[in-house]
């Protein structure tokens, strides 16, 4: 072997590793800018010598267009799922299953053992089988297919950058996974699409399933693993193992994973990652549930369809397709206009939708939705549904969606600014000052007990309450002559409006509606600058210092400040007797005070939000890296190499129990 094609191994081996460490382990051990430089010695050292690996990085991305897809024949047939969508026939099936393994045990010489159940997440993409070869290579990549025959994908399988093109084992193994595409991916790929894609799962099928393979490289899909059908060499004993395997190989795996042994079980975890699974990066559509013990997956085999040791409890539909009725176009509290779609009523996800959002014109155009249309609605966090696109082309019978040219409540004549209709009318345009009303007296805000909208529209067309000010302006007898108000109600509201003069800084700097601040943004501000001058006063650099305060929150504080009528507003506030603190909140003495914290895995009473809030609660600096100025470093199931880090550095690690421990 000579000088360069060492070098070249060495290249592809270092750059492999790195991609591993970043895609998979989601830990940069190496900067864009020296990774590049790499890369670019590899590809210059590859021309020169005409040497290029199957295994090089360089060979994850062509820009090939191929004639067409070839057909391969996988190794082990890739089986379908048998679904339940009730517990009842998850009972039934754990019935039979039980049943088959006490008839075995009762002639066998060596017992099955007692059953368990792995769950993972169901993905809710398109199946690949990957095949390696006696040295670790791929070599083939295909669809499912009819589950005998599949589809060649390789090329478009490889622009994956989470999948090893080497893996360390040496015997042939065939592999499935999920390529899915995740949501960051997703609006990424549709800011720049001439043809928007609707919804994730279309977006990762139409990437493998193109024979552009510059295409699918720009969709940027991810992939996760889960299965091995065909595997040289010894055998696994149990599903935990081979999903140990999986990992060890380099494989992206998906850290939930858990052992039931009851069905009662089982439902609790179907409960918890359906409670979850609206804020997961990627689509999933259920979970899965397999026998652990591989030599009872043996014993009770399959039917012509599906394996009998697994089942997928389905989850409800989070997309439907119906039609577009007409267009509701509504004003927000900082006069923003944006349209509403009134659909033909459809059930989604155990609910029956009948609006849903279409966010602006410019979505509206790029999505070719008209009024007319059967459209793709999706629900995503449990908020108004949205509008994907048109599920087919539109026909003569549909209608362009206008935007309006005059405010539909005050008919002020509207604006365009960026993307979005305002209306400026702020004083007099009453679903603007409802809506400041409501906000500023929200339990987060001003917490104004007993102020609720019907309140504030009462207060604005009877009271002639058109500005916040105003709302301290009230008196008693204005109240009490008002439907819905005696005495007492008076009496109370108004005592909660005197009540909310002595409040806290963040509160206020929330309660005031600043554009993109929230209220962990108006409390990051407080904390930092103390006084409200300081914020008004702050400069860019200084607001983007502030941690999770960045360009666009930078500009709209900076913005909301420069105004004279809100200045005026503020004022006006202070001399009607608001009167905002920020009072320091001392951290008691304790073991956490001044360190430097990593946290690492998944924690069982803790998110890493809350988890990080609690220590920085404590007076800890919470950081993504581990390093020697590391003080502990606190690991949760499934430690990745932060954890194998910490070891190595010899640094202080704390399990959950540990950190409570010390807490105590």
């Amino acid at each position: 072997m000579d000088i360069d094609e060492t070098k070249i191994i060495d290249l592809i081996e270092e750059l492999n590793r790195h991609a591993y460490e970043y895609y998979v382990l989601d830990n940069i051990s190496i900067s864009d800018k020296e990774y590049d430089k790499k890369y670019d010695e590899l590809v210059k050292l590859e021309k020169e010598t005409g040497i290029i690996l199957p295994y090089s990085p360089t060979q994850r991305v062509g820009d090939m267009v191929l004639p067409q897809f070839n057909k391969y024949v996988h190794k082990a047939p890739l089986w379908s799922l048998d679904k339940a969508q009730r517990i009842e026939t998850l009972e039934e099936w754990h019935k039979r299953n039980m049943k088959i393994v006490e008839s075995y045990n009762q002639t066998a010489s060596t017992p099955l053992p007692k059953l368990t159940y792995v769950l993972t997440k169901k993905f809710d993409g398109l199946t690949i089988n990957c095949t390696y070869n006696e040295e670790g290579v791929l070599i083939k990549a295909a669809t499912r297919g009819t589950g005998i025959v599949g589809e060649d994908v390789t090329a478009q399988a490889k622009t994956i950058k989470s999948l090893p093109l080497k893996i360390p084992y040496d015997n042939t193994l065939e592999i499935h996974g999920e390529a899915v595409m995740t949501r960051k991916a997703f609006n990424k790929y549709n800011e720049s699409a001439k043809v928007p894609l609707k919804n994730l799962r279309n977006g990762a099928a139409g990437a493998l399933r193109n024979l552009n393979v510059k295409e699918t490289e720009r969709r940027n899909l991810s992939a996760f693993f889960y299965d091995i059908g065909y595997k040289e060499g010894n055998p696994f004993d149990t599903y935990v193992d081979m999903l140990n395997f999986i990992k060890d190989m380099g494989f992206y795996l998906d850290n939930y994973m858990k052992v039931c042994s009851t069905v009662e079980e089982i439902e609790e975890e179907i409960k918890c990652i359906d409670n979850i699974r609206s804020d997961l990066e990627y689509d999933i559509d259920g979970v899965v549930i397999a026998i652990n013990d591989i030599r009872t997956r043996e014993i009770l085999g399959y039917t012509v369809k599906f394996p009998k040791w697994a089942i997928a409890f389905k989850f409800e539909a989070e997309e439907a397709t119906t039609k577009l009725l007409s267009v509701e176009w509504n004003i927000g509290r900082s006069g923003r206009v944006s349209p509403t779609a009134l659909l033909e009523p459809v059930e989604l996800a155990g609910a029956t939708v009948r609006r849903a959002t279409l966010n602006n014109m410019d979505d509206i155009i790029r999505k070719e939705v008209r009024i007319g249309s059967d459209v793709l609605v999706r629900r995503s966090n449990d908020v108004i549904p949205e509008i994907m696109g048109v599920t087919l082309e539109n026909n003569k019978d549909t209608l362009e969606i206008l935007p309006p040219t005059n405010c539909p409540w005050c008919n002020s004549e509207l604006i365009l600014v960026g993307a979005h209709y305002f209306c400026e009318n702020s004083l007099s345009c009453k679903p603007q000052m409802v809506k400041s009303l409501v906000h500023y007296a929200s339990r987060e805000a001003m917490n104004i007990q007993g102020f609720s909208e019907k309140t504030a529209e009462q207060l604005f067309e009877e009271l002639n309450v058109k500005s916040i000010p105003d709302l301290y302006r009230v008196k008693k007898e204005e109240l009490v002559n008002l439907k819905r108000f005696g005495k007492k109600k008076a009496e109370n509201l108004l005592n909660a409006i005197e009540g909310s003069k002595d409040c806290d800084l963040s509160a206020f700097i929330y309660a005031l509606s600043i554009p993109n601040v929230g209220i962990k943004t108006a409390k990051d501000l407080v904390g930092k600058l103390k006084t409200l001058e300081n914020i008004r006063n702050a400069s860019f650099e200084e607001l983007i210092a502030i941690e999770d305060v960045g360009d666009i929150v930078a500009q709209s504080i900076l913005k909301f400040f420069l105004d004279e009528k809100i200045n005026e507003s503020i004022q006006e506030l202070f001399m009607l007797g608001v009167s905002p603190k920020y009072e320091e909140k001392g951290v008691k003495a304790n073991a956490f005070e001044g360190k430097t914290i990593v946290v690492t895995g998944s924690l069982q009473n803790y998110t890493r939000l809350s988890i990080k809030e609690k220590l920085e609660s404590l007076g800890a600096t919470v950081s993504g890296s581990v390093s020697k100025k590391t003080d502990y470093v606190i690991v949760g199931e499934d430690a990745g190499s932060k954890y194998d880090k910490a070891k190595e550095l010899n640094l202080k690690i704390l399990t959950e129990e540990d950190f409570e421990s010390m807490l105590k």
